[in-house]
């Protein structure tokens, strides 16, 4: 009568028919017809009936009829083979199927019994398994819950444990949550993704509530409002007064008031000076202040949207509103009244009075290029905006001389008006000639400023942050270098110390320069490479989420006044700008066209998850437009798949873009 064996490989129980044997190993044919060659020490027992098949299915079922609890109870508490309790289990010596049975519900225990080795265990202790069979119970319990979930989540409801979490599920998840797992099989079932699954069950409200919530997530946790800890602003009044009228120029919508201007003259010369709030006369390194306006790095901006790096009530106790009296870092610059030519600089740490504030939205249509040169419009401080306007555009023929090329002006700029709350709001798209005449004083005054102060902080070797572009590439360090796009040796941030970091921190250097003290940071200072990285990094996030949002709004735009139809003009291949917002879209497929083609496109539909727009071809146009100057960057790259560059702007979103960082600069802003 033919031998068979039952033995353990690779952690698997198989049984097989003898065909030979020595004293180490045994030649065995199993069911399959397969031969294998088995170690003596891997066989757990020999045997002569049933057949190896049979006795692994007739096991199998027996085992699950072996209670644990009581296999438990009688097991000896030192280590045992299976035998030994098979024997005890059944109470005689066991046939073949009884000690397979036993030996596989041992092994399929691992809680009650733990394996010491082949056809040896230990029974658990029991404060062990008490644990252990508990742990179970929760998983059984946690496992039950989840489907619970996954099929309520099928079914289009968002149970509440998912609900309060929805975003942080997306953003930040503890992948081994219930919640979590429940969202991954359901939305995999579903062959649709998380972030989609969760906007259709109503977990979250919209795609607007996604792309805001999921950005204060991700860069806000703790919200972003301000501890109630912070002291309140004291102004210097030690300061001396300057003898000037400030007057600034911004849009409506601006509550960040950072710059504003003077002008002063005597006789074939005239003294300019560009007044910049001055938070850093008081806080310092060590102010508490600091670790907040550093822990956010920048105000955010986005239509309808503006979260602030200070607290309202400091952005107001500096900002150069009207009527007041504020602590400023003023650049004085001597002018010849015939040049135009920058003749001497001065920088002085002062208080200014603000007698007006002049607004984009309501002068732009009355101080033209036209009105200007003729002088021939009606303003408060006529007679100084256009002094400043020939001092700018002589300013700009220098910068141009350096940079080897004209800037490019004209480009169009557009902001947005959101009347209403979230998604349910109106939105209105403004459009804005970036270059008109108030445009370009600003401009060209915040450039001057921030060169100067980026040439005297390295002539006096003083440490600073520096911005600077060579070969196309913006770079922002703490080495002066020359900044191409712009046409100017030395270039700093320095005039938004309000709304960024870095311009606070160079604030405070060029404060300590100003009155002969011991700059802030020194030379090489870790705290400066520091500020850099982590400045870029949220810069950029900010930027991005800026962006992101402009698609958004144009897109609710096209659906909100039932645009169908929309012109664009072609970047490079299949990227294409729409006309009237900003917005850069790909259309897959369109037929090699030369930059500027001018096209019209049938609007097919609109992806406000995604901020895509579909669309196909109307007709091409025999017109072409003129190459916008920030195309022409994206044409020497591969080109965005659909955003558009970042360029974070100085307003709320319903504002301009500031000038010191949208002005055609060679692109500094991004």
């Amino acid at each position: 009568m033919k031998t068979h064996l039952l033995f353990e490989e690779d952690g698997a129980f198989r049984a097989g028919t003898v065909l030979a044997s020595t004293d180490a190993s045994h030649q065995v044919e199993l069911a399959s017809g397969k031969r294998a060659k088995v170690k003596g020490s891997h066989v757990l027992l020999q045997f002569r009936e049933p057949a190896p098949a049979a006795l692994l299915e007739q096991a199998q079922s027996a085992a699950g009829g072996i209670d644990l609890d009581f296999l438990w109870e009688v097991a000896p508490r030192e280590e045992f083979g299976f035998l030994d309790i098979a024997r005890e289990y059944y109470g005689k010596e066991p046939g073949s199927v009884e000690a397979a049975s036993l030996l596989f519900r041992l092994h399929s225990a691992p809680v009650y019994f733990h394996r010491k080795g082949r056809g040896r265990y230990r029974a658990a202790p029991a404060e062990t398994l008490k644990a252990a069979l508990a742990a179970l119970e929760r998983k059984r319990q946690q496992d039950e819950l989840k489907q619970l979930h996954v099929q309520a989540l099928k079914a289009g409801q968002a149970p509440a444990a998912i609900a309060q979490q929805a975003i942080a599920l997306l953003v930040k998840p503890d992948r081994n949550s219930i919640e979590y797992k429940a969202v991954e099989q359901a939305a995999g079932e579903l062959q649709t993704t998380a972030l989609k699954l969760l906007l259709s069950t109503g977990a979250i409200a919209s795609p607007y509530r996604w792309h805001v919530d999921s950005f204060v997530a991700s860069h806000f946790p703790r919200g972003t409002g301000f501890g109630q800890d912070l002291p309140p602003p004291v102004l210097p009044s030690e300061l001396p007064l300057a003898p000037v009228a400030a007057f600034s120029v911004d849009d409506s919508a601006t509550t960040e008031i950072d710059d504003a201007f003077s002008v002063v003259r005597e006789g074939s010369t005239a003294v300019i000076g560009v007044h910049i709030a001055a938070p850093a006369v008081v806080v310092g390194r060590d102010h508490p202040l600091d670790a907040v306006a550093r822990a956010r790095m920048s105000t955010v901006y986005a239509p309808g949207l503006k979260y602030t790096m200070l607290p309202d009530a400091w952005v107001d106790a500096f900002s150069l509103n009207e009527g007041r009296e504020v602590p400023v870092v003023s650049l004085y610059a001597r002018v010849d009244t015939e040049t135009f030519a920058v003749l001497s600089t001065e920088t002085r740490v002062e208080r200014v009075r603000i007698a007006a504030n002049l607004r984009h939205d309501v002068l732009d249509d009355v101080i033209t290029d036209d009105t200007i040169a003729a002088g021939a419009f009606d303003a408060p401080f006529a007679a100084e905006l256009s002094f400043l306007w020939r001092v700018a555009r002589a300013l700009l023929a220098r910068r141009e001389e350096a940079r080897g090329r004209p800037e490019p002006l004209g480009r169009i700029d557009y902001s947005f008006v959101i009347d209403g709350d979230g998604e349910r709001a109106h939105v209105g798209i403004k459009p804005r000639r970036r270059g008109a005449p108030l445009d370009l004083v600003v401009a060209e005054l915040m450039i001057l400023a921030n060169s100067t102060w980026g040439r005297w902080l390295a002539e006096r070797k003083v440490a600073g942050v520096y911005r600077s572009q060579s070969l196309g590439r913006v770079r922002m360090g703490t080495t002066p270098a020359p900044h191409d796009g712009i046409g100017v040796d030395h270039y700093t941030w320095s005039t938004s110390p309000l709304r960024r970091y870095v311009d606070l921190v160079n604030q405070r250097q060029v404060i300590a320069c100003a009155l002969d003290e011991q700059p802030t940071y020194r030379a090489r200072d870790a705290d400066l490479f520091s500020i850099v990285s982590g400045f870029e990094a949220l810069y950029g996030a900010y930027a991005d989420f800026q962006q992101r949002m402009e698609r958004y709004w144009s897109l609710r735009w096209l659906r909100q006044e039932g645009i169908t139809r929309v012109g664009a003009s072609v970047i490079k291949g299949d990227v294409l700008r729409v006309e009237g917002m900003p917005f850069i879209t790909r259309l897959p497929g369109l037929p090699e066209l030369p930059r500027g083609q001018r096209l019209e496109l049938d609007v097919l539909g609109a992806n406000e998850i995604d901020l895509v727009m579909e669309a196909r071809v109307h007709r091409v146009l025999a017109v072409q437009a003129p190459v916008d100057p920030e195309d022409e960057e994206i044409a020497a790259t591969e080109g965005p798949a659909a955003p558009e560059p970042p360029v974070i702007g100085g307003g709320d979103g319903s504002e301009p873009r500031g000038p010191d960082e949208a002005a055609a600069s060679g692109g500094d802003a991004r």
